[in-house]
């Protein structure tokens, strides 16, 4: 059968919000290259978004799942534990930074780790209220969805949503939004809405994903954690995207000369198989009862198996390092792009995440088609792209960290050759 085939066959069974990028079947996956079922070849500038850091398939981490499948798949870790939930997280609480005494805990997606890290905090401090910033996606159930400050098409419909958020300004300098605006902000919601000993947490990614690949200004992040520390309130840093080599650091937070109280986890972690959490002070971690937090799928078995062995995969093939050689290779091509095609209007890189927004070179105005119609021209050529930003006119780029040389480069022909005819 054909990819249309399939595809007609899903839209007759599959509901219309798991809607698919384009009609296009895996059938296997190996390191950056994707191919599907017609035997087309596809470079992998997605890494399921920014989940397989370690490559599709590694062939270390397939023989490690396939030696835990043998043994056993679940037996729930809050019913009968096992060894690789130990090990993971002493591995976790090892590469999270903060010079004091951490713990972890396992869940499944990374909108249960955003629930849960709130949770962690509400129960600590014993307050109701969350600072959260315009353009952060924290993800897709009731309370993230909350969170999450883009509308289209996460929010549209699925209200209402928790009391007790609160958005501000997320500090943007192409967009002209200042630090001085987005802390002012939080002056004025003080003075207007919520005294700050009701704000049991403010989380923010330092790096903006679905948003648009926005990093946080090293000051603000400097700023936030001194309100935090004055009003006994806890910061979270969601690296759900950011996380695990992506950035050329494990954390993205590593670039601050401050340490969140709690740090998200989920994506690059599993190598592909769905695991997320929590890190961060132990004593925050493990303020709720014995039960208040789990699940059934919690910390699975063979997720954490997989897991361990991408924590010894990063630092074994140094993927800090290989991410900040591969991203500069993506911002130098990026850059040489630009001269050609006025409509990419910034360049955006830090470590192997990295971003182009288009804007009408005249006007300012962002070019959310052209944006629209450049992941489908890549995706007819061979090329796996997404797209994100509130206005949808930005296009990220996250393949897996162990991609190869040549590939990139091939890749950015692609982008290159599909701008320079969307745009003539």
């Amino acid at each position: 059968m054909t990819n249309m085939e399939w595809q007609s066959r899903k839209e007759k069974v599959i509901c219309k919000g798991e809607a698919n990028l384009a009609p296009i079947y895996a059938a296997k996956a190996k390191n950056a290259i994707i191919t599907d079922i017609e035997g087309n070849e596809y470079i992998d500038f997605a890494a399921g978004i920014a989940v397989n850091n370690t490559g599709n398939s590694h062939p270390r981490i397939v023989a490690a799942v396939k030696a835990q499948l043998e043994n056993f798949s679940h037996t729930c870790s809050t019913v009968v534990p096992y060894t690789s939930f130990v090990e993971l997280g002493e591995g976790v609480v090892e590469a999270a930074p903060g010079d004091f005494a951490k713990k972890a805990a396992f869940l499944t997606t990374g909108s249960e780790a955003v629930e849960n890290a709130i949770k962690f905090a509400r129960h600590y401090t014993g307050r109701p209220g969350v600072i959260a910033f315009k353009g952060g996606f924290h993800g897709r159930t009731n309370m993230c969805m909350g969170l999450t400050g883009k509308v289209n098409p996460y929010k549209a419909g699925f209200g209402p949503f928790p009391n007790n958020i609160y958005h501000l300004p997320y500090p943007n300098e192409y967009h002209g939004v200042t630090e001085q605006e987005s802390l002012s902000a939080i002056d004025d919601l003080f003075a207007c809405d919520i005294e700050p000993s009701q704000i049991a947490a403010i989380i923010f990614e330092p790096i903006q994903g679905e948003g648009g690949f926005y990093q946080a200004p090293a000051s603000w992040v400097k700023e936030i954690r001194a309100l935090c520390d004055k009003h006994g309130i806890v910061m979270i840093c969601d690296e759900i995207q950011s996380g695990f080599a992506r950035t050329g650091k494990m954390f993205a937070c590593e670039y601050y000369d401050v340490v969140p109280d709690l740090i998200t986890i989920a994506k690059g972690l599993g190598g592909g198989f769905p695991i997320s959490g929590v890190v961060g002070r132990a004593e925050i971690m493990d303020h709720p009862q014995a039960g208040g937090i789990g699940g059934t799928y919690a910390g699975n078995a063979l997720a954490c198996t997989a897991a361990v062995e991408v924590l010894k995969v990063i630092k074994e093939e140094q993927l800090c390092e290989r991410a900040q050689h591969i991203g500069l290779l993506f911002k130098e091509q990026l850059e040489s792009m630009q001269r050609d095609i006025p409509q990419i209007g910034d360049i955006r890189q830090v470590g192997l995440m990295a971003a182009v927004e288009f804007n009408d070179p005249e006007t300012g105005a962002p070019l959310a088609t052209l944006t629209k119609q450049l992941v489908k021209k890549a995706n007819e050529n061979g090329l796996i792209l997404l797209s994100c930003g509130v206005k949808g006119n930005v296009v990220r780029f996250l393949p897996p960290l162990t991609i190869e040389t040549e590939l990139v480069v091939k890749g950015l022909e692609i982008v290159k050759t599909q701008l320079l005819d969307l745009t003539k």
